[in-house]
């Protein structure tokens, strides 16, 4: 059990521009987004989707967050847009990770809320124990309404992260982590 322990202790994100070929394959793909799926999701509701974007797509999802960001940014430096149709370019495979609420289910919107992020942090669990590396992100195109719509979100869905995998360019560097001592304590009887 020490090595699960140790593999979890060492796993890190590697930032999405540091990534770049190879990336899973589709047998690594799906076993990836099988493991996302194995999370708490109480009430047995599975509430996610998995939107992949990868080869070509990419660059034709580019020119939907290139528009989407100069509708948004309408002064915006062309320089700028441009680097926003690049932004799928930087990892060999992206994952749309969708959080899909059932409204007025005996299940609260928070807990179903909570099963998306559980999915992404299995994700990224998943591509570093076969070998690659993975970021999390969302950035605006998470919160961009034109980009829910190009991603094939309904009502009640919006997007819990980008799953960005590939090969890790180089090594990440350990970053600083919050100290134990100031995020745990133990509550007794009295205490608030």
């Amino acid at each position: 059990m020490t090595e699960i322990i140790d593999f979890l202790m060492t796993r890190r994100s590697v930032t999405a521009r540091n990534l770049g070929d190879p990336g899973p394959s589709d047998a690594e793909l799906d076993s990836i987004l099988k493991t996302g799926m194995r999370v708490p999701d109480h009430g047995k509701l599975g509430p996610w989707r998995f939107v992949v974007i990868k080869g070509a797509a990419r660059a034709a999802f580019g020119d939907v967050l290139a528009d989407a960001f100069r509708k948004e940014n309408p002064d915006a430096f062309d320089e700028l847009v441009e680097v926003e149709r690049e932004r799928f370019q930087r990892a060999p495979v992206i994952v749309a990770v969708t959080s899909r609420i059932t409204p007025e289910h005996k299940i609260p919107e928070w807990e179903q809320t909570l099963s998306s992020g559980a999915v992404c942090m299995n994700m990224l669990n998943a591509a570093h124990a076969i070998g690659y590396s993975a970021q999390w992100l969302t950035e605006w195109p998470a919160y961009n309404g034109d980009v829910a719509a190009a991603l094939g979100c309904g009502e009640h869905e919006r997007v819990a992260g980008f799953v960005y995998i590939g090969t890790a360019r180089e090594p990440p560097a350990e970053r600083t982590r919050a100290e134990y001592e100031t995020v745990v304590r133990e509550w007794t009887p009295g205490a608030s």
